[in-house]
Parts: structure tokens; sequence; C-alpha cells
């Protein structure tokens, strides 16, 4: 992957601590406790109850945030393929926080376990 290609999930993921630090008065850290807050904030989202293409993009920028803590703790790094983006952490983990964003909207993931499963791994 080019350079210009690992940029992308870690913009997203700065856009998203700027998104929630603003409108939401909640600010990330990008420590493995920070994924509890985003969790509920998905969890509220869900309540919610809108269309998944209206919070597609902020969840894709949840999961770049989940990425960028695994990037930072698990010495993990991004890879794109298949129309998407994983994240590697040593030979064998292949990991995908985006694709984990989506399933805690639908009630069936979290980035704060899927963070404790990858820190388990390394």
């Amino acid at each position: 992957m080019t350079a210009h290609q690992a940029t992308k999930p870690a913009r997203w993921a700065a856009d998203s601590v700027s998104m929630l630090r603003e409108g939401a008065r909640l600010y990330l850290d990008y420590s493995p406790s920070s994924l509890w807050r985003l969790d509920r904030v998905i969890g509220e989202l869900r309540r919610e109850n809108p269309p998944f293409d209206a919070v597609e993009l902020t969840l894709r920028g949840f999961g770049a945030y989940a990425g960028e803590v695994l990037v930072r703790h698990a010495d993990g790094v991004w890879e794109e393929g298949d129309g998407g983006y994983r994240l590697r952490t040593g030979e064998d983990g292949l990991w995908d926080p985006l694709g984990e964003a989506r399933r805690c909207f639908e009630g069936e993931g979290s980035l704060r376990l899927l963070c404790r499963d990858v820190l388990r791994e390394g």
C-alpha cells in the first residue's frame, strides 16, 4: 500500500475525533479505553434508528479511529484490498475495524472487544 492510501483511515479517524469533540464534547485520546465511549456513541445512534446510509460515513470514521488505536497500541498497519481497508498485526493477525463499527451499529459487535482481542493476540 502506498503512503497516500495509508493516510485515508488515519484522516477518517482524525475527522471523527474532531467531530465528536466539537459536536458532542467527547474527547477521544486514541487509548484502548476510549473505545468504551465510542461503543456507547454507536449504541445511541442505533437507538435513534437512522437508516444505515445516513450514518455510514460516521461509522467508517469510528472504525478508522478504532484501527488507529490499534496502530498505536498493537503495532498495526493498514492494508488496502478487496475494496476496503483491514488492519494487519503481526504475521497472522488481520482485523476489520471498519466492519466492526458497522456490526456494532447492527447490535452485533464492539470496538472495545475488538481491541481487547487484538491486544491479547499481540
